[in-house]
């Protein structure tokens, strides 16, 4: 792929990707920029080099899950050094400016993601809301994909019974 076609790429989807990087730093919108530049700038420079072996979406979400990974081991080393505790990673508020319902259920569903295990919760937020596959979900988050299937059923099952739970 030559630059021009990366930048395109790139560009389209910036914003899926942002919201990938978010999801992968914890929601720490500060963490999630600083990967999402390092990843652009790995990718661009050509220290990440694109096969074709997948999407370049996929390709691009598994770059970005591993330098956010790279990035928190990095951040969590500085801060043990430091003696500092991490803050607690908080999940993600919807804006309520419109539909007092539709923001209710959408804080509902911000608040049973969070309690899904990380592994469940990253692959129904690559599929619900990155529109990827569970075959390309597992590609991104580097595990089988029977796992990946398993991940996301109990996840889905999981996330289903949470949110019965509310209605209640």
């Amino acid at each position: 792929m030559d630059r021009a076609c990366l930048e395109r790429a790139i560009e389209e989807l910036h914003p899926a990707s942002f919201a990938w990087a978010l999801g992968c730093c914890a929601r720490r919108r500060e963490d999630a920029e600083e990967v999402l530049q390092n990843v652009y700038l790995m990718t661009l420079d050509g220290t990440a080099r694109f096969d074709g072996r997948s999407s370049f979406k996929t390709w691009l979400f598994g770059v970005i899950r591993h330098a956010a990974l790279a990035h928190a081991r990095k951040t969590w080393v500085r801060n043990a050094l430091l003696l500092k505790w991490l803050p607690s990673s908080q999940p993600q508020t919807p804006d309520c400016s419109g539909d007092l319902e539709r923001c209710e259920t959408a804080l509902h569903v911000a608040e049973a993601l969070a309690k899904l295990t990380s592994r469940q919760r990253e692959v129904v937020e690559l599929v619900f809301y990155h529109d990827l596959t569970v075959v390309e979900a597992a590609a991104v988050m580097r595990v089988g994909v029977g796992s990946a299937r398993t991940h996301y059923d109990r996840g889905k099952k999981r996330l289903r019974e949470l949110l019965a739970e509310v209605k209640r």
